[in-house]
């Protein structure tokens, strides 16, 4: 038996001032789409914001439904929407906020395991990594890529 380690990176911020502009603008479209989820069961209100390569940009929140699994998290609400209208352009960064009761919640929110899979997918087709910004009010985690959320992630090549 051998052991290996594996290492993620992670950029830690302590306020959405810090992050470069760009970011920055994510960040605010994320947390206003937030406020527009229909999240009447959990009151856990997801918004996300992504940028893609053609510099358009895209927003979405959570939608939640009575028969659980009929839901569908901001992450994928956003990215299926932006890959709808721009099937052959790449997502360059994902911003992901959530408020729990009124407020953002305090550390970096992190997204569900088939939103991590969805991300996988998405990078895994146009070859390119997400950037990947998890808002939290006390602290913002910036991550290169969902490599560092799904290190195992099950990949086209998986199907060998």
């Amino acid at each position: 038996m051998e052991t290996k380690e594996l290492r993620i990176f992670v950029y830690e911020y302590k306020s959405v001032d810090e992050l470069p502009a760009e970011d920055q603008k994510l960040v605010k479209i994320a947390r206003e789409a937030a406020k527009n989820a229909y999240a009447p069961y959990s009151t856990f209100y997801v918004g996300a914001a992504l940028l893609l390569e053609n510099d358009e940009i895209f927003s979405g929140n959570n939608q939640e439904n009575a028969a659980y699994p009929a839901g569908l998290c901001a992450e994928r609400v956003t990215l299926f929407y932006a890959n709808a209208t721009y099937p052959d352009v790449a997502v360059k960064t994902l911003a992901v906020t959530a408020i729990n009761g009124a407020n953002i919640v305090d550390g970096p929110v992190k997204p569900c395991g088939s939103c991590r899979q969805a991300l996988a997918e998405a990078e895994f087709r146009f070859g390119k990594p997400i950037r990947i910004i998890l808002d939290g009010k006390k602290k913002i985690h910036v991550l290169a890529g969902v490599e560092d959320l799904l290190p195992f992630a099950f990949k086209p090549e998986s199907l060998d």
